[in-house]
């Protein structure tokens, strides 16, 4: 597989994320956020583990907890509660500096230190999403800007980690993503239940709306994103998390009668053109000069400098 297509296969993960408010608020009930998280992993992670038929084994056992629990467990409820005790869009402002977050930890975790055009490319991104997303109107909740900043934490950090432990040997993305969405479902469910009460009657559009989010926004989608990570640079993966609040933005445009105004018309363009420029590859940085004199000598093969000298005292004997 190429790098266009590891990319666009990818970008599919934060396209399809960008439909769930559109979703949730056509489709599911009012007011069960927790009830919501726990149908997207938990279904869905049992699925994907009954394909993929491999269970954790030795060290990935905590090391599937971990992911799950910042991926999934920690990110869902958090990113929920965000949204609902935020006004106008600035849970997705928040989350849209995600790639400068997963920029900071590579350069921890990874030895992979950002540069300024990345650090450039995250912030053109998070300033398009803002001018497309945020409004004025409305207070801003101390508890939502922490839940907002945890979950973009949460998120980002999982990112760098399944990035640095990479998989088993002999282990796909497909079991990776199932163990993650379990052990996250799981750590869910008992918070929904103690918050939130027994689960809501559903009709069914109720259950069309759980099963999207499930399969397609749930399933496949991290599944393609895990993959994703493991053939792209984190901070590379992050930076196509734009994509989400746009396609949000066009949904609402196209289907829910939502207008757009020339300020995020313009907002738009620069979150999508930074989310692109960031999947250009950077031109390598031009080497020292004395490591390219040092490169351009002759390598002598270990032992061949005491054969020539070896050599060189036998002529002298010779003649």
């Amino acid at each position: 597989m190429n790098r266009a297509t590891a990319i666009l296969l990818t970008a599919y993960a934060p396209l399809t994320w960008g439909s769930t408010y559109a979703v949730t608020t056509e489709f599911l009930p009012a007011d069960r956020p927790l009830f919501t998280a726990l149908t997207r992993a938990l279904p869905a992670g049992l699925l994907l583990l009954l394909l993929a038929r491999r269970l954790p084994r030795g060290e990935w056992w905590w090391k599937s907890a971990v992911l799950g629990a910042l991926n999934i467990g920690a990110f869902f409820p958090l990113l929920f509660l965000s949204a609902y005790r935020l006004p106008g869009g600035m849970a997705a402002v928040v989350g849209s500096v995600g790639p400068l977050f997963v920029a900071g930890l590579a350069a921890l975790l990874l030895a992979d230190r950002p540069t300024p055009r990345t650090l450039l490319t995250g912030a053109a991104a998070a300033l398009g999403v803002s001018l497309v997303v945020l409004k004025a109107t409305g207070a801003l909740d101390t508890v939502g800007l922490l839940a907002a900043v945890g979950s973009t934490a949460s998120m980002s950090t999982g990112t760098v980690l399944t990035k640095r432990w990479g998989r088993p040997d002999g282990i796909g993305p497909l079991a990776l993503t199932a163990w993650q969405l379990t052990v996250g479902g799981l750590l869910i469910a008992p918070v929904a239940f103690l918050v939130e009460g027994a689960p809501p009657a559903l009709d069914g559009r109720n259950i069309a709306g759980y099963l999207y989010l499930s399969l397609a926004g749930t399933a496949v989608a991290y599944w393609l994103w895990f993959r994703g990570i493991g053939r792209l640079s984190a901070t590379q993966a992050s930076l196509l998390g734009p994509l989400s609040p746009l396609t949000a933005a066009v949904i609402g445009w196209a289907a829910l009668g939502q207008s757009l105004t020339p300020v995020q018309v313009a907002g738009m363009v620069l979150a999508f053109g930074a989310t692109v420029f960031g999947q250009l590859r950077a031109k390598p940085r031009p080497k020292p000069r004395d490591q390219v004199l040092a490169e351009s000598q002759p390598r002598v093969p270990e032992g061949a400098g005491a054969q020539v000298t070896e050599g060189a005292q036998a002529q002298v004997l010779i003649k």
